[in-house]
């Protein structure tokens, strides 16, 4: 039984939510590859599994015309994703199976017929937005979700069928020492993490950031983690096909990146591995599914509506019924005051959503999604 895990995106915050698999496959005496497209996503992926782990890494390339294609592309078309999987179907093809945690790897059966290879998808989060419920989930042979409201919905949209998944948990929560608060300052000020989205019309940095980091540039209550999605500063311009709306990435002013109180990352690690999530006091945000692994611990939440959406009963805004959602940034202090207030507010919901988002054991999520791999592929049906 050969299995692949394929990591190829510009950014690394898809690579703990199914690396931490990989060791349990490899246990369980399956045949793993990893196939990576940069050195620092290689570097990551052997950061979170054993070092004397039995793996074969693999390097996926691409041509020069192909880099320069992509940077022209300035990431509105993913050209070097494309070109990775058209380039290297004669290895995938030699799999029986490729675990990804995006939909983009669908290509392989869309367009190159790979149709006896198996693609099995876990999600890269665990959030609401429409885009995590299209119809190209239809083409994955086994889909590996976290908990029954994403199920739910997919069952639903009949984007699975009962027989073709299984509810295993968040194996990126086997990555994460809870246990461990990292301290971001030097004082007890309380922290708010501000964590926008890219999607250039549901995040609240284009119309609103400037004026939520001078809000904060200039009060001495609160300390600021600045620390949004990470493909918002991987790109300067944006686009959605499923908005039809394209964006000019606003660029960080420099007055607000040597306060002490203000701390920016733009991408690093601690962006990706709830460094901030743990770190922090009160969430606030627009729509990503950051705010799922933050009610791990309820705390307050704060939400900026900045394209006015009519939210109330949709569900792809199902989580700004987990805090305060504001309208303006002006509203933003009486919000702040009322979360330091009543930190508890919400706290029941949120207690509820995690339940429902995240199905969890006593056996690590990583171990349920191995095993449920492993029963998918000798199944009958599977061969």
């Amino acid at each position: 039984m050969k299995v692949g895990f394929l990591f190829n995106h510009d950014a690394l915050h898809q690579i703990s939510h199914t690396a931490p698999i990989i060791a349990e496959l490899v246990a369980a005496g399956v045949d793993v590859s990893v196939f990576t497209s940069s050195p620092e996503q290689e570097k990551r992926v052997r950061h979170l599994i054993p070092s004397d782990m039995p793996v074969h890494f693999v390097r996926l390339t691409t041509s020069r015309l192909v880099e320069v294609v992509n940077a022209i592309a300035l990431g509105v078309i993913p050209f070097r994703r494309l070109a990775i999987l058209r380039q290297n179907v004669p290895v995938f093809a030699s799999l029986d199976a490729l675990v990804v945690p995006e939909t983009t790897s669908t290509l392989l059966k869309r367009r190159y017929a790979l149709n006896n290879l198996k693609l099995i998808y876990l999600p890269h989060g665990a959030g609401d937005r429409s885009v995590g419920f299209r119809a190209v989930t239809r083409l994955f042979d086994f889909v590996l979700l976290p908990g029954n409201k994403v199920r739910d919905r997919m069952l639903r949209g009949e984007l699975i069928t009962s027989d073709n998944h299984a509810v295993i948990g968040y194996p990126k929560f086997d990555t994460i020492a809870f246990d461990q608060v990292p301290r971001i300052f030097d004082n007890d000020r309380p922290t708010v993490l501000y964590n926008p989205h890219f999607d250039p019309l549901l995040s609240s940095w284009g119309k609103m950031g400037e004026e939520v980091l001078d809000y904060f540039s200039q009060q001495d209550t609160f300390n600021l983690i600045f620390a949004p999605h990470v493909m918002l500063f991987q790109r300067r311009l944006h686009a959605s096909l499923e908005h039809r709306r394209m964006r000019l990435r606003k660029a960080i002013p420099r007055r607000f990146t040597d306060l002490p109180h203000i701390r920016i990352d733009t991408g690093s690690t601690m962006s990706t591995d709830m460094s901030y999530t743990r770190a922090a006091d009160i969430y606030l945000g627009d729509v990503s599914s950051q705010v799922y692994e933050w009610i791990y611990n309820p705390r307050p939440c704060i939400f900026i509506n900045s394209h006015n959406a009519s939210w109330q009963g949709n569900p792809s805004y199902a989580h700004w019924s987990l805090g305060e959602v504001i309208n303006k940034v002006s509203d933003l202090p009486g919000a702040l005051e009322r979360a330091s207030a009543d930190s508890g507010r919400f706290a029941d919901l949120q207690a509820k959503a995690f339940k429902e988002t995240f199905c969890m054991s006593g056996t690590q999520s990583s171990r349920r999604a191995a095993e449920a791999i492993k029963r998918f592929l000798t199944m009958p049906s599977a061969a």
